[in-house]
């Protein structure tokens, strides 16, 4: 059963007030608290280790399968493996993430290993959020990695999300894109206090014509510390470009590291990187509308993670 507090984190990272409708797997405090397959969908427990294999039917379309995860538990530290196996001609959404609540002494951590295998001419779209929250001296961990295996004509967007609540995080994507598919990331990060964000994406584009594109903005506050690392391999005729854009306040700091190799003639990557401070006239714009300064900074922010 789902109590209060965790239907609020479901909220938080899945927009969930109750049961979705189509397949779903809801995790709350390291077991399966609600679970329904479709007829194109099926989700089935791991025997062998914890996590769930969620087998789309070739042809699925219009169809979401939701995989949030909630801990409430202090000191609850889990490791999960969910493996997605995505037939030919699909077009559905995913609706990942994980909420943690943190009251006790203890850290509390959540580890979560998405492997997706997407056949031939599918799209995908991929979202997954992740927000803590609590009172206690435990930390809010999560270490979230993503394996990607892009068949010929595949399409995948991913869209993820971190602003607020976590206090330490790594995550690493791995991808490798067939021929004439596609991998779109868009990463939203802020940190304060004394978090500390990792990022570390990989992907190799094997076939002609395949593209990615890999955007990051983010926000440092505070003392908090972050790394982007992003390595675009094009080993075929191709398209890839990585950017990272970040915003610095306080005392924070960001260390940006985007990495190309290219190993053929045909292969056209382009990388960007951008770090600095709230622009002064930013503010001062803002302010003469009648804004505080605190009021202006919030509004440049959250236009700049939208």
């Amino acid at each position: 059963m789902i109590d209060e507090l965790q239907q609020r984190l479901l909220n938080e990272v899945a927009e969930l007030d109750a049961l979705p409708i189509g397949a779903y797997n809801i995790r709350a405090n390291g077991k399966s608290a609600a679970r329904n397959s479709t007829a194109n969908i099926e989700i089935v427990a791991k025997t062998e280790t914890s996590g769930i294999d969620i087998n789309v039917a070739p042809g699925t379309k219009n169809e979401s399968i939701h995989i949030p995860v909630v801990i409430s538990e202090t000191g609850l530290t889990e490791c999960v493996y969910n493996d997605f196996y995505i037939g030919e001609g699909c077009d559905i959404t995913i609706i990942a993430g994980c909420g943690i609540h943190n009251c006790g002494s203890q850290d509390s951590r959540h580890d979560g290993i998405h492997t997706f295998h997407v056949s031939k001419n599918s799209r995908i779209r991929y979202v997954e959020k992740h927000y803590g929250e609590g009172e206690g001296t435990g930390k809010r961990l999560m270490n979230p990695s993503t394996v990607v295996h892009l068949s010929e004509g595949a399409y995948m967007v991913m869209e993820l999300t971190q602003i607020s609540g976590i206090n330490d995080t790594l995550r690493k994507s791995n991808a490798d894109i067939a021929e004439n598919a596609t991998l779109i990331v868009h990463e939203k990060i802020m940190t304060t206090g004394e978090q500390q964000a990792s990022t570390d994406f990989t992907a190799d584009l094997n076939g002609d014509n395949s593209s990615c594109n890999i955007v990051s903005r983010s926000v440092a506050k505070d003392s908090s510390h972050q790394v982007f690392t992003s390595r675009l391999n094009g080993n075929a005729e191709c398209a890839g470009h990585t950017e990272c854009d970040a915003i610095i306040m306080d005392h924070a700091s960001v260390l940006a590291s985007p990495q190309l190799t290219a190993n053929n003639v045909n292969a056209s990557l382009i990388h960007e990187a951008a770090i600095g401070k709230i622009a002064g006239e930013q503010l001062i714009k803002l302010m003469t509308l009648g804004l505080s300064e605190q009021e202006a900074e919030e509004q440049i922010i959250n236009g700049f993670l939208k």
